[in-house]
């Protein structure tokens, strides 16, 4: 499965009321960092399909949003469970340490 793309509209469906765990990527075009968590983020989706729900949000698209959840760097990933932000990674991360990240939210 892609990567979920969210904005304002989509973000309170498709991960407050997730019933599945989700990662949330929020980036924008122009970040550097971002551009190295971005394939990362995008091979999770496919390992972790239908089991947790790995999205991308733009900050520049979607600024209620990130600004709702006190998005002050990029890129910043939020592990939301239940609806609840239950852990921040803000920054360039390994693939690893995502990975165990995720299965410590299953």
């Amino acid at each position: 499965m892609p990567v979920l793309h969210l904005n304002d509209e989509n973000f309170r469906k498709e991960v407050v009321e997730s019933k599945i765990p989700c990662l949330v990527d929020f980036w924008a075009e122009w970040c550097g960092p971002c551009k190295r968590v971005g394939p990362l983020v995008d091979e999770l989706a496919a390992e972790y399909e239908g089991k947790f729900k790995v999205a991308k949000l733009n900050v520049e698209e979607a600024q209620r949003t990130a600004q709702f959840y006190g998005v002050m760097s990029i890129p910043t990933l939020l592990f939301f469970k239940d609806g609840k932000v239950t852990e921040q990674i803000i920054g360039v991360v390994r693939k690893e340490e995502l990975k165990a990240k995720i299965e410590e939210h299953l």
